[in-house]
This record gives C-alpha cells, structure tokens and sequence, in this order.
C-alpha cells in the first residue's frame, strides 16, 4: 500500500512520474500541494528529466481539494489557508521549462481537473469523471479553471459545465478539446510518457491553457453568451451569489486576459469561501457524511446482508415509485395489489416512470426495459416467501397497516425485513400485533420516491441493528440518502415540519393574503409554497395526517376551518385541477382568486385577527412566523433523540423538504438567528396569538445558556434521550 504523500520516479527515457496519494479520491490537501510543489521543482532542476507525468494512486487521477481546509478558513480566516496555494502549484506545472502531462484515471473533479488543465497536454482513462463541481459547494472553481475551461472547450460548454456543476465522460472531454487522448489503465501511463516525450521533443505542441484564445471565439458572440448566462443564473440561483462571481472571473479572463482572469478568480474566490452560502452548502456536504454513522450500527462489526428481492404491498403513486427506483439498481421486485384493476394501474405507472426517465435522458431505453423486466405483479402473498424484505406502502390507516403487517409475518421468512412507508404513523401501532419487533423497521420514502433522494429508516426500540444496517445498505444502492431516526408519530420529517403547513394557514386566518405566502416562501428558496405543496398533497393524506397530529400532540395544533371549506367547495388540489390554485394541462398553476370568500369565511369562523383587523407584517416576518415553529418543534424532535445529531435533521430538511440547502438546513438556518433571537420572537406571538407558537422547554434551555442549537447536548438533555 503506497504512503500518503507525493513520490517521484524517474525512468531511463527521462521522463519523470509524479504521483501523489491521499486516499479515498486523492483530494489536495496543504501537504500534497507542498509535495507536488516540491517535486516539479526538483524535476525542474535535475538534468536527467526532460518532463514529467502527474498522475494520482489507487485507480483515481483526483476528486478535488480538501474542503476541510475551506472550513478551518471559515473558522479562523486566511491564516488557516496553505502555504503552497493550488493555483501556485498549477502555475509551476504550466510555466515550467519542462512539459507535464497529466494521466487521468477515474476522476479529476475541482480542484484535479484544474491540476490536470495546468499540464501541456491529457491523457485519461475510458469513462474517466471530468467536472469543476465547486458552486455546488458556495465557491467558484480556485486554481485558474474559470480561466483554463473555457480556452480548452469554449465558453459555452465550459459555462454549462461550471454554472450546473455538470460532469462529462472522458470520451466527450476528447471530442471538446479537454482531453488529447484516450487508453487503458493498463496503457495510460505509457502512452502519457510518450506524449511527454513526444512534446519535449518537439514532435507535439508544447501548448499552454491559459494562453490559447483559440476556442474563445469573437468578444461580441463571448459576451451574448455571458449575458444569456447571467440572466438564466438570476432566474435560476437568485440567492447563490457563486454563479454571477464565476461569470464576473470568466469575463473578465476573456475581455482582459487569462493572467487578469486569473487575478480576479483569486479576489472573488477568497470573498465566496467565507459567505455564508459557501458555510451553509459545506456544513450539508459534511452532514450527509456524518449521517452515515450510526451509532450501535455502524460501529460494531457487522456486515449488511444482500438483499436480492423485494415486495412492495400497493401499487399507487408512493409503491409504484419504490418499486421503480428499486429496478433501476437492479433489484427485483414483486408489486402486490388487491385486485387486477389495481395492479394494472400500478405496473402502467412504473412503466410510466421508466419512460419518462429515458424521455430524458436519464437512462437508455434499454436500460428501462432491462428494468421492468425484473418487476412481477401479483395479486396474492405465494412469492413473499422468496422475498429478502417486504415494504408496505398501503394508505395510511392504521388498521389496515395492522392487518398487512399480520399477514406478512406469516408466509415471509424469519429474516425477512417487515417494512412500512408510513409518512406519520408510530410504528409501534403498525406492529403491535406480531411477533417479529426485531424486524420491524420504517421505510419511510419521500414522493416521488424514484426521483426524492431521502430515504428514512425508522427504528424502534426493538429493531435490531442489521436490519437497520441492511436498509441502510439498500438506501445506498438505490441511490438515496439514508437518515436513521427514532420512533414517533411523523418521526422526525413530517413531524419536524407539521408546523409549517399549519403556521401558512394560521397566518391567512390572522389576515395575511394568501398568495403572497406562498410567494415569500418562493423568494425564501422552497420551489413552491406551503399553498401549493397542500394542492399536490390533496386534502385525503392531509386529514389522515392531521388526525394522527393531533392525537399526539393536542397542545400545539392549529385546526384551520379553510381546508374543510375547501374540500366542501369541491377543491381537491391537482388531482381535480382545482385547489388554492388552477391547473390546466401544459400550464403553470395559476392563483385561483376566487377562493377569497372561502378565505373570509375560514377567518369569520377562526376569529383569531386582533380585534377583528388583519396583522401587519413584512417578508421577513412571513419567513420567521412559519419557520420558527418549524424549529421549535425540531428542537423536541433533538430533545427527544429522535435523531442521531442535529446535522441530521438539516439533511433531511434539504432532502426531504427542499429547504434550500445554500441556508445549510433547518437547525443550521436557526443557529444564524440565535436561540434567544428565535425564543424570544416566539414567545411573543405565543402570547398575542396563542399555544401553537409556545417556545419548548429545550429551545429555552438553549436561549437561557446563550447556547446553539446544533451544540452537543449538555447532561439534562442527554438523560431524555431514546435513540
């Protein structure tokens, strides 16, 4: 096993191999920079070297720098940056009097793909990853690639590419111009000596990325596409100030010079790196990491076992979208309907799926095929007994669920996983009547299943570590992102945001206009709002829901008369094309103004507004009225160990909820306000407007200590832990 760090190699053609090895994906951190940096100096120097290869250990070339360094220079400012600089080290490649090549295998993201673009020419694997992936991250590419990418694949596509993040293949960064040739991983290091030499000699243009104009084309047609790039930005990443500062450094590389171009990447990077954008989409990078480690789960030896087969008991919108994200992965499953009509539909709409993903793109039409080719309706339980695990994803009533669960527990076999994918019910009521708790687990998918990207595994008491273990391991392979959480009712998303619907309806019943909400929200960063969201939902989940809340927590719940009105009025959401808003095939959804006598009659039977008048209140004051009841109750949900960290719930709020993940999450979003900012404004309505806005005993705790509310527990808190 080679040791972290940088090694040199020179071979008798003269042609040295620099590789460098900071595992998993060699990212650069301050001491691989230092070596490399060390290095291509001493190649330099020494008269047997007539040019060097750079090429990264282990199968991958590099995934980008060490976003650990980004965050210590949040934390304690530029002094906490390395002393050798990425860009330092590429402008010591490129204006060396030696030729580098740079031998991609893998990957070369970030901060590897500007490495790679400071060498003379490229050389890289088959369906090697090629990517500037930092605005993901807050940040705009550091080492010169806002300069690089486009003199190597144009303004355009290099606009495209870093603007969305968007990676290419190998064989497509040939075809732009990024990557000079193609071959094994067996051959790619010989071929990259050859191009070395070949270059050294003359026999190849010794060409530098940063001075080719080449691929610009006229400062006219640059600068359209520019301004047709800004305003895409402006309408699509409207508080994500990383992509104007990208197009400001590409500008001005291309009306001034790449060297100036390279001078302004420098002033706007070290300004984004300390945004509170970049701070918010670090702390979500490094808690969907964390969130992988569960306690008494991941810790403790255990291996997940293979889960072949699947079956998912209903085929509506919620089972047909298991099922089809199940195949993709390579997952057979078994869809279980109560008649045939059912089934029918359930298999029209997994296929349905599978080809619309193929409609764009997203797979191969062969791909699809292959996929649901390995799905089998039935219509009784005969193939559960060669199943691996059973996910239930009936409607959710209680007694039905009961039912089901009694029924699985006696054809499936003893090592099967008993799941449910109920959004809010107590998995304790689910499986009361069996015998098999130590199996019993949530599964709890967020619509539309094949497309949302979170997956709650909810435990209880009972359940054991492999099984939680092994749904943790089916998450990863079907490509979503498994939070594990305690047992209540909701569990800790819907019951973390149970507020929020109700807060939006609180707030139209004190005399704020409807849609205007619903635009705050927009503006705040949700794709639509809390209006809209309830239209898609339908009033059925939403009453099913509600009732479960309200037993649960009677202390703290709002009853809005206006959903009841709704309904009585006709007005089924999407589904019947009539709601708060009116949707028309091939249209965007449009307010439905005529709603507004509903609107007086909810506020005439509510009679909550302060002596009959409406409130006076601005944006801001929309944003905090229905979030911080949000994170009030998020606060219980920590206070009670339903989650393992606070991180946890602002992964979920990102994935499962689209809180915009450029706010960091919930908790994180909280933690900029204070605690005793947040208490003290809930205190107050709690007061003018009633128990639904009542601060919890936690977050005053919190307020009291000057404390945040992501901070370890102190020993109180952990006493009334149950995870």
């Amino acid at each position: 096993m080679a040791i972290r760090g940088v090694t040199m190699d020179v071979g008798s053609d003269g042609v040295a191999v620099i590789k460098f090895f900071n595992p998993p994906v060699n990212a650069l951190s301050p001491p691989i920079l230092a070596g490399l940096k060390r290095k291509f100096d001493e190649a330099i120097e020494r008269d047997d070297v007539k040019a060097m290869v750079l090429m990264g250990e282990g199968g991958k070339f590099c995934g980008g720098f060490d976003i650990n360094v980004f965050q210590n220079v949040q934390r304690k400012g530029n002094s906490a940056a390395p002393e050798v600089s990425g860009g330092f080290v590429v402008k010591t490649i490129e204006e060396a009097k030696k030729p580098t090549v740079a031998a991609i295998d893998g990957l070369a993201l970030g901060g590897g793909l500007e490495l790679a673009m400071g060498c003379h020419a490229r050389v890289s694997t088959p369906k090697s990853q090629l990517g500037l992936v930092e605005l993901t991250l807050g940040i705009i590419p550091g080492m010169g690639g806002t300069q690089r990418l486009p003199r190597l694949v144009g303004i355009s596509k290099s606009i495209e590419m870093m603007l969305l993040s968007k990676t290419i293949m190998s064989e497509e960064g040939e075809k732009l111009g990024l990557i000079d040739d193609v071959a094994s991983s067996n051959n790619v290091l010989k071929l990259s000596q050859s191009w070395a030499l070949d270059i050294a000699e003359r026999r190849r243009p010794w060409l530098s990325s940063l001075c080719r104009t080449d691929r610009l084309g006229p400062l006219s047609e640059a600068r359209e596409v520019l301004k047709i790039a800004r305003q895409q930005a402006r309408q699509n990443a409207p508080n994500m100030p990383q992509h104007q500062a990208c197009l400001d450094a590409v500008e001005e590389g291309i009306v001034h010079g790449g060297y100036s171009g390279i001078l302004k990447e420098a002033e706007v990077s070290s300004v984004l790196v300390s945004s509170s954008t970049a701070k918010a989409l670090m702390h979500v990078f490094f808690s969907q990491r964390a969130a992988s480690k569960v306690p008494n789960v991941t810790d403790i030896r255990l291996k997940p076992r293979h889960i072949e087969k699947v079956a998912i008991i209903g085929g509506g919108i919620m089972g047909s979208g298991i099922a089809t994200a199940l195949i993709l992965s390579g997952i057979s499953v078994v869809l279980k309907e109560i008649n045939a009509e059912y089934l029918k539909k359930g298999m029209k709409v997994v296929e349905a799926n599978l080809q619309g993903l193929a409609a764009k793109g997203n797979i191969t039409k062969e791909k699809a095929e292959r996929a649901f080719s390995i799905l089998k309706g039935v219509l009784d339980y005969s193939e559960f007994r060669h199943v691996d695990m059973v996910i239930e994803a009936a409607t959710e009533n209680v007694s039905l669920k009961q039912s089901i669960f009694g029924e699985i527990e006696k054809v499936c076999t003893p090592h099967c996983i008993l799941a449910t994918n109920t959004s809010t019910i107590n998995l304790n009521v689910v499986g009361r009547e069996t015998g098999s708790q130590d199996r019993i687990i949530g599964a709890h998918f967020f619509s539309p299943a094949h497309v949302m990207p979170l997956l709650e595994i909810v435990r209880t008491e009972r359940t054991s570590a492999q099984a939680i273990l092994d749904l943790m391991t089916l998450g990863k392979m079907i490509k979503k992102v498994p939070i594990v959480v305690g047992n209540c009712t909701g569990f800790a998303v819907n019951r973390t945001f149970f507020p929020y619907g109700q807060g939006s309806h609180l707030l139209v019943n004190l005399g704020v206009e409807l849609f205007r909400i619903d635009k705050v929200i927009r503006d705040f960063g949700l794709k639509i709002g809390p209006f809209q969201l309830q239209d898609l939902a339908g009033p059925g989940l939403q009453k099913e829901a509600g009732k479960e809340y309200a037993n649960a927590f009677p202390d703290r719940i709002f009853s809005s008369p206006l959903a009841e009105l709704m309904v009585k009025n006709g007005r089924y959401g999407k589904s019947n094309g009539k709601g708060y808003y009116i949707y028309e095939k091939g249209s965007k959804p449009k307010p439905d103004y005529s709603i507004q006598s509903l609107i007086e009659e909810s506020r005439r039977l509510s009679n909550i507004m302060p002596s009959g008048k409406p409130i006076t209140v601005n944006d801001q004051d929309i944003v905090e009225m229905i979030f911080f009841p949000v994170v009030n109750e998020a606060c219980r949900v920590m206070d009670e160990g339903i989650v393992v960290r606070a991180s946890d719930l602002d992964i979920a709020s990102t994935l499962g909820m689209n809180f915009p993940s450029y706010r960091g999450g919930i908790v994180f979003w909280a933690d900029t306000f204070g605690s005793g900012y947040i208490y003290t404004k809930l205190k107050k309505w709690s007061e003018a407007y009633g128990g639904f806005f009542k601060p919890c005993k936690f977050l005053e705790e919190r307020a009291t200590r000057g404390m945040s509310l992501s901070a370890p527990a102190f020993r109180s808190e952990v006493s009334r832990s149950n995870l």
